[in-house]
């Protein structure tokens, strides 16, 4: 009999730590900057009368003979009236060799853990060696996981860590939970993005802007930005002088032109094409450097990839199956 394992989310939260997941999104990068997967560009089907939307993103890695597909949506409204969150995803894990679906799983917890890890190996790439100020505007679900994981990877080198959220109980909320967690690192709720952009080395966005909010004018030299919010044709959330005058790595070339953070300012003629220095996966790969100096100013536009989420689940999947985690179901009769 041939099964599918079925992993919730609960499953899943106790396999995976920051360190696993941060290894495999880095050598997931690395393998992409070698072209040893196959990743078709996200396709998205648009939901415009309630303003939301659902992705499907497959991939295929050599290295691991994995592959998977996710399904996964953005609606903005579901917390304030349907009690659900923004996000939710499903992911198939496939067996390349039979195309038999090895596990099914919650993708939702994968997608918050892998898009942290996306921000660690860029700040790890393209941010100084001794940062230790790092700035956070957006206190959702997917900034509460970046900020609580980048202090315990960073743990002992970040010494000042700023939130700012539009909705200051947030960030409030989170900047206590952290205090708590982390009590040798200075963690302050401020009031204004600016406040949060200010003097940091790392700078990490991650709201849904359609506009950009984020000044040229509050940038210090030699600050890197990760920049997370926009994975959709028409969000931006920087002055687009900043991405002029910034080295800008992108995880892929062609998502982020279409639904990056450059794709606003590149839609307006303001950027072009060429004007992307590299993709994340080149830089981790050897093939270019990262950062070249400390006053260099970068940029990392995030998309989100579908290799991502394969590494991630190929953890999860090897782990359940090692510890007896979750449920066979016989889902094709076989």
């Amino acid at each position: 009999m041939k099964e599918t394992l079925f992993l919730t989310r609960n499953d899943i939260k106790n396999l995976l730590t920051v360190y696993d997941v941060v290894d495999a999104v880095e050598d997931a990068f690395r393998q992409k900057g070698l072209k040893h997967v196959q990743m078709p560009p996200k396709v998205y089907i648009f939901f415009e009368k309630v303003g939301g939307d659902f992705r499907v993103m497959p991939a295929y890695i050599e290295k691991l003979n994995m592959a998977s597909v996710k399904i996964v949506n953005f609606h903005p409204k579901n917390p304030s009236e349907k009690g659900l969150p923004t996000i939710m995803a499903i992911i198939e894990l496939i067996d390349p060799d039979t195309g038999f679906p090895l596990a099914i799983m919650d993708g939702t917890y994968i997608t918050a853990m892998r898009t942290m890890a996306a921000s660690i190996v860029a700040i790890k790439h393209l941010a100084k060696k001794d940062f230790s100020r790092v700035g956070l505007v957006g206190a959702g679900v997917q900034g509460q996981t970046q900020a609580k994981s980048i202090l315990e990877y960073f743990n002992g080198q970040i010494e000042k860590f700023k939130i700012y959220d539009i909705i200051s109980e947030k960030a409030e909320r989170l900047c206590k939970e952290l205090s708590e967690k982390f009590s040798n690192v200075s963690i302050e709720a401020v009031d204004s993005a600016k406040k949060a952009v200010e003097d940091s080395d790392v700078v990490i966005t991650l709201t849904p802007s359609r506009k950009p909010y984020v000044e040229y004018d509050w940038v210090s030299s030699g600050t890197h930005f990760n920049c997370m919010g926009a994975d959709a044709p028409g969000k931006q959330e920087m002055d687009p002088k900043i991405l002029i005058n910034a080295k800008i790595v992108v995880d892929d070339r062609e998502q982020a032109i279409h639904s990056g953070e450059i794709n606003v300012p590149i839609s307006k003629g303001i950027l072009k094409p060429d004007d992307i220095y590299a993709e994340l996966g080149e830089v981790v790969a050897g093939l270019k450097p990262g950062r070249e100096n400390d006053e260099e100013l970068t940029v990392f536009v995030s998309t989100g990839l579908a290799i991502q989420d394969t590494a991630t689940a190929y953890i999860v999947y090897k782990k359940a199956v090692e510890q007896n985690i979750g449920k066979k179901i016989n889902l094709l009769s076989l």
